[in-house]
């Protein structure tokens, strides 16, 4: 479809005002106090709102073993 109506600069302009990024807000972990997105796990000790969601510790352990066990595979 064609536009038949001409919008002048200023009007586009006005349209176009509310498509700027918005920035984005963090917050304090309240267990080990690094900065988090709001309403996400903290990436640094895997808590949230006070309640421990994630083994970090484990998930790291299972990533290495992965890549021990792809390193081995390749080597044959």
């Amino acid at each position: 479809m064609v536009i038949r109506m001409r919008h002048t600069k200023s009007h586009t302009a006005n349209r176009r005002s509310h498509h700027a990024l918005k920035s984005t807000n963090f917050a304090k972990c309240s267990n080990c106090s690094a900065l988090k997105m709001r309403h996400v796990i903290c990436a640094a000790c895997g808590y949230y709102r006070g309640k421990k969601v994630l083994d970090l510790v484990k998930k790291i352990e299972k990533k290495q073993a992965k890549a021990k066990a792809k390193k081995a595979d390749e080597g044959k």
